[in-house]
């Protein structure tokens, strides 16, 4: 049997009431579901000895404020089934994380910041040389592939090759809306990231490296590939591969509530447990 070698997780959540006050470093909050199905999967022994997890929190940057205005503003007027709770917890997280300049951009950096000191602590407790898979939820994805664009441009900067993302074996997005930021571009402009896992060696990164994976009934989550000519590019070379799965059970799977449902859902544990495998046969790299 091939030797397993240690794999470091990263897993990041998307838009979403997930929690106004920030978490200690080493906390397993919202990906609760998906870390307990893995470590059943793949027994517990081994997960905890071969996988370090890290999670990259940054929903309390935006939820104090969010909900005070919810407070101060509704009073009790009527929240239809929670959609006032749905556009300001969610469609409020899309439209206030963007890239702008000024002193009154705030929300991107402070999320990238999360995300650089998350990854720092993850290289810590897991070694310079480990290889990386990425697990993101809703806006997360698109959170990460501006991380690593912003690195692979210049414009941000990290000290190792971990923290640059060129450790990186595998990205699974599920319930990605990367799609929706695109259309300030002409299609022929939209760019994806290229392959990060540069410190891979030949014959050991694989293809797909990106997989995308959405409900068909999630109204926030979308295939990559159409979106624009990059994306186009990467999936015709095989590197993104989008698919179609059903979350949640039978009271959510046939409606939005089915966005959250990809936590619990058996296609995206066993997607995951796939692709933490595979990069257990990889061993250190760079």
């Amino acid at each position: 049997m091939p030797q397993e070698h240690r794999v470091a997780v990263a897993v990041i959540h998307g838009m979403g009431s997930q929690g106004d006050k920030p978490q200690a470093d080493n906390a397993v909050s919202f990906s609760r579901d998906l870390y307990q199905a893995l470590r059943r999967r793949m027994g517990e022994a081994r997960f905890d000895s071969l996988v370090g997890w890290r999670e990259i929190f940054w929903s309390d940057i935006l939820q104090e404020r969010q909900q005070g205005y919810m407070d101060r503003a509704l009073k009790g007027e009527a929240n239809w089934m929670g959609s006032r709770d749905f556009v300001m917890h969610r469609l409020a997280d899309a439209a206030s994380y963007r890239w702008e300049t000024g002193d009154h951009a705030y929300v991107y950096p402070e999320v990238h910041a999360r995300v650089t000191r998350a990854m720092a602590h993850l290289e810590g407790v897991t070694g310079a040389r480990t290889p990386l898979i990425v697990l993101a939820h809703s806006l997360g994805g698109q959170i990460i592939s501006n991380h690593i664009w912003d690195l692979q441009k210049g414009h941000s900067a990290a000290p190792t090759k971990f923290q640059r993302f060129e450790t990186m074996a595998g990205f699974l997005t599920f319930g990605c809306n990367i799609p929706v930021f695109t259309f300030s571009c002409r299609p022929g402009e939209v760019k994806a990231i290229d392959r990060p896992g540069t410190a891979i060696p030949a014959g050991k990164w694989f293809k797909p490296w990106w997989i995308n994976l959405n409900s068909r009934n999630d109204i926030l989550g979308m295939p990559l590939a159409g979106s624009g000519a990059g994306y186009d590019l990467l999936a015709a070379d095989g590197q993104l591969r989008d698919r179609w799965i059903s979350a949640g059970n039978i009271l959510t799977a046939w409606n939005p509530l089915s966005h959250n449902a990809y936590w619990t859902d058996g296609d995206v544990h066993g997607s995951a447990v796939a692709m933490i495998e595979q990069a257990m046969q990889i061993g250190p790299v760079g």
